[in-house]
């Protein structure tokens, strides 16, 4: 999800909402153990309460954290994610806008400090991609002490986390004890990407993947293609236990997603999407049409951009 140009002409061209094809049930892609549950989370603050907060906060174990902005500060409500290792700590975005982030992380960072004897730890402030819901937060944490912002772009991304070949080669990111993958997945953005965190087994989707539309500028569908692929491959050998993606859109009824600048999500489809969702994804991309259509499914839709309309 974006708030460019391109993504306010695609809510112009806004379909109705239908599909039945069901992703089934929580499979392991690439791994013959059994499949582990996705994460259990309680409901998610989705602008049906006057009283909301502008953040909720749920925990999937004590060193991995997810935020949720409330989409009455910002219609996008996006997911950040805290993710802490012996060292440092990985946030992945910094939010859409609308409040202060920071005071949110920082108190998690101190929580997490207090327990662990005032450990230092430094933060590494990365994202998803570089449209505007995901980093409109940077600014708050440029003069943080013992923070590293990482830029925007493909090249500035690829640096910091030594990925020598963007976008096929996928880097390993160490916090301390716990070591990340980074997979590049431009399509959607050009410096989108992925996180996997192998202790947790959870793919930290993005805008890529995710309970919604999955928007693809016009003309990049074959980068869009060529990152499902090597989405797919990398899922054949390491074990999902889930993906968790950037925001839902999608409402609790198969296939119907939320009008567009919807202010609120009453009954909302849970967060997280079973990995059977990146062989589905890849399928879809592989038989779209040319040009590409936009292409229902049960938990996501397909959503190629037309063309920028002359200015």
């Amino acid at each position: 999800m974006g708030q460019g140009k391109s993504f306010r002409t695609a809510r112009r061209f806004a379909a109705g909402h239908q599909s039945f094809a069901l992703i089934g049930a929580a499979l392991l892609l690439g791994a013959a153990s059994p499949a582990l549950e996705a994460p259990p989370f309680a409901h998610w603050i989705d602008g049906t309460t006057a009283s909301e907060p502008e953040t909720q906060v749920q925990r999937i174990d004590d060193d991995t954290f997810v935020i949720r902005q409330s989409v009455r500060t910002n219609f996008e409500a996006p997911f950040l994610y805290l993710l802490f290792g012996k060292d440092r700590a990985l946030l992945i975005d910094t939010g859409a806008g609308g409040l202060k982030i920071r005071p949110t992380i920082d108190r998690l960072v101190a929580e997490w400090q207090a327990k662990h004897g005032g450990r230092p730890i430094r933060l590494v402030v990365a994202h998803s991609h570089g449209h505007g819901d995901h980093h409109a937060g940077d600014d708050e944490f440029r003069a943080r002490p013992d923070t590293d912002l990482v830029g925007l772009k493909p090249g500035e991304v690829a640096a910091f986390f030594r990925i020598q070949r963007w976008p096929d080669d996928i880097a390993r990111f160490d916090l301390g004890e716990r070591i990340l993958d980074i997979i590049p997945t431009p399509g959607h953005e050009p410096a989108h990407m992925m996180v996997y965190d192998a202790r947790t087994q959870l793919l930290f989707s993005g805008d890529m993947l995710y309970p919604g539309r999955l928007y693809v500028p016009d003309g990049k569908f074959a980068e869009f293609r060529a990152s499902a692929d090597r989405l797919a491959a990398f899922a054949a050998k390491h074990p999902i236990r889930a993906l968790l993606g950037a925001h839902i859109e999608m409402t609790a009824t198969p296939g119907q997603d939320y009008p567009m600048k919807a202010e609120t999500h009453p009954a909302e489809r849970v967060l997280p999407l079973s990995p059977a969702a990146i062989t589905e994804l890849q399928q879809a991309a592989a038989k779209a049409d040319t040009p590409p259509m936009i292409d229902r499914h049960a938990d996501f839709i397909v959503y190629p951009l037309p063309p920028e309309p002359p200015s």
